[in-house]
């Protein structure tokens, strides 16, 4: 049988894997990009499309009473749970709890800045070389509130990150109507966050990249990444298409990433946030401009290829616990009175995972006791955002270059 033989390979074709795969062939190296579907048919198929530079602090759990306890009674549609997930859940959600301290929050704020600041400018670099501009937007994305309360709580976030450099626009009623006039009346004004880019199609964007990524003479091939051995000092996995053999593996299977490294002795605290979409069609010639967040619903909306798209915000339920349509079917009640959707495009909602850890930082680096074993998943609600930033800096690393932040903060064994 003949073995196929890589510098590395990378164990996953979502955006994080793909852009890994094309940083590590930008440094010379031969690498085969493997998973057993097509690359961006996963996690990085399903979100709201941003590329989201002004998200400068992360999402933290709440840790004010008023809103732990409307969140316990499981009614707000941005953030939903399965009693019978929450033992199972309690320890690393309450190890997120700890980390969502002030004096915490600021330790992960400082954490991802670098990764962060430069996402925009990794992004554009794959974007050209691989000739996919025509899916991106440069018109950032708008946040609007509905009531008194939300204005107050979401211009004091704004105001909390004005030290970072961001640039927004406070909009009234009648400045939010001239931006986005098919907008209907739910909003009292809104937020324009002008920084963050956009792309109406995140699973042709990540094929995009896996498309140049192959035209420069990089491999994909179709297997299962829980197949991967150790032979001496070399790895190996099955494909389709034969063995794949490499001196260095990286895991980049997002929320499956624990099905790999657990086996393997590691005891890293990786969670899912669940969350669905569905596209609609628009009433009429009503037009969206650019995504918008409804602030206190917690759901975007965000104009796609295939129509407008509605991204619930989080489920805690199990991995493969059965779907549950009440999360959006609430946002979309919402959503009806923000913008004119049509009727449902999908056949039935989209389920996605965001693979998260409490401490709100991805993993990046070296396996502490396996040579030549590498880690880069873990992004929660930033894995679009983040792929190529991470895929540089892992890179950067594999190859012994200086790495263009600390990359301490993102380490293995830091757990």
């Amino acid at each position: 049988m003949l073995i196929m033989r890589y510098d590395v390979v990378v164990l996953g074709a979502g955006i994080v894997g793909v852009s890994a795969a094309l940083h590590l062939q930008a440094r010379g190296r031969s690498v085969c990009l493997v998973d057993r579907r097509s690359p961006g048919e996963e996690t990085s198929y399903g979100n709201a499309g941003l590329i989201e530079r002004a998200s400068v602090v992360p999402y933290a759990m709440p840790r004010r009473l008023p809103v732990l306890l409307r969140y316990g009674l499981n009614r707000s549609p941005d953030v939903r749970y399965r009693l019978s997930h929450l033992p199972k859940m309690s320890p690393w959600l309450f190890q997120y709890w700890r980390h969502s301290a002030p004096e915490r929050l600021r330790e992960a704020t400082d954490a991802m800045l670098p990764l962060i600041e430069s996402c925009v400018a990794e992004h554009d670099r794959l974007i050209e070389r691989a000739g996919v501009t025509h899916l991106l937007r440069r018109s950032g994305w708008i946040e609007t509130f509905r009531t008194a309360q939300g204005r107050k709580k979401a211009l004091a976030a704004a105001a909390d990150v004005e030290q970072y450099g961001l640039r927004y626009d406070v909009l009234d009623v009648a400045e939010l109507k001239r931006r986005e006039p098919d907008l209907l009346g739910a909003p009292i004004g809104a937020i324009h966050w002008r920084d963050p880019t956009t792309v109406s199609d995140p699973e042709a964007l990540t094929k995009g990249y896996a498309a140049l990524f192959t035209s420069q003479g990089g491999r994909f091939a179709s297997g299962d990444a829980r197949a991967l051995t150790r032979s001496g000092r070399d790895w190996t996995v099955a494909t389709e298409e034969g063995p794949v053999t490499a001196g260095q593996a990286v895991v980049a299977l997002g929320p499956w990433s624990g099905r790999l490294y657990e086996p393997l002795g590691y005891r890293i605290p990786l969670a899912v946030k669940r969350g669905y979409h569905m596209h609609y069609g628009a009433k009429g010639e009503a037009r969206l401009n650019q995504p918008v967040l409804d602030f206190e619903g917690g759901y975007v909306l965000a104009p796609m290829t295939r129509g407008i798209r509605l991204t619930t915000g989080v489920e805690l339920a199990g991995f493969d616990a059965p779907d549950d349509p009440r999360q959006l079917d609430q946002a979309e009640t919402f959503a009806r009175g923000l913008f004119p959707l049509g009727e449902r495009v999908d056949p039935k909602p989209w389920l996605g995972r965001r693979p998260c850890l409490p401490d709100m930082r991805p993993v990046i680096g070296p396996a502490p006791r396996h040579t030549g074993l590498w880690f880069c998943f873990g992004h929660a609600h930033h894995g679009l955002t983040l792929g190529p930033a991470t895929g540089r800096l892992l890179a950067e690393m594999m190859t012994g270059e200086e790495p263009f932040c600390d990359p301490s903060p993102y380490r293995a064994d830091r757990f």
